[in-house]
């Protein structure tokens, strides 16, 4: 019994931590910030409560940036901006779709959708000042 309340205990660690971050971070990240409070805490244990999580809609993956799976606690529409260079990811608090396309889309291929997600790439506005300053060196 006492086994499966630590197992509770650190899912909720994990939702917590995604949670109080606007980082979109990698799993590894969100390990790296629990490992002192849960010496026990291995990145298997994060992979498949991040998998579970992902799994039952309480978050979102943002994609694949630099080789890693960002997350994002929230589900809210909105939109992401990854930048290309740095790997940052921000949020976008504009919605370019609304239901009535995921509609139109349904009808256009005879699916039935059940969520989208627009990401935008380029360089953020710190490392567009960097190529920028580098370019003029």
């Amino acid at each position: 019994m006492e086994k499966k309340q630590n197992f509770s205990r650190k899912r909720e660690a994990i939702l917590e931590t995604l949670k109080a971050t606007k980082t979109h971070p990698t799993a590894e990240w969100v390990y790296e910030q629990l490992k002192p409070s849960f010496p026990d805490l291995s990145l298997g244990t994060i992979y498949r409560n991040l998998g579970r999580f992902k799994k039952n809609g309480t978050i979102i993956t943002v994609g694949v940036v630099n080789g890693q799976e960002r997350y994002d606690a929230d589900v809210s529409p909105h939109s992401h901006f990854v930048c290309t260079h740095c790997g940052a990811v921000l949020d976008i608090n504009m919605e370019f779709l609304g239901p009535e396309d995921s509609a139109k889309v349904s009808r256009m291929l005879g699916a039935k959708v059940e969520s989208h997600q627009i990401v935008f790439r380029g360089l953020c506005a710190a490392c567009a000042a960097e190529c920028k300053t580098n370019q003029g060196a």
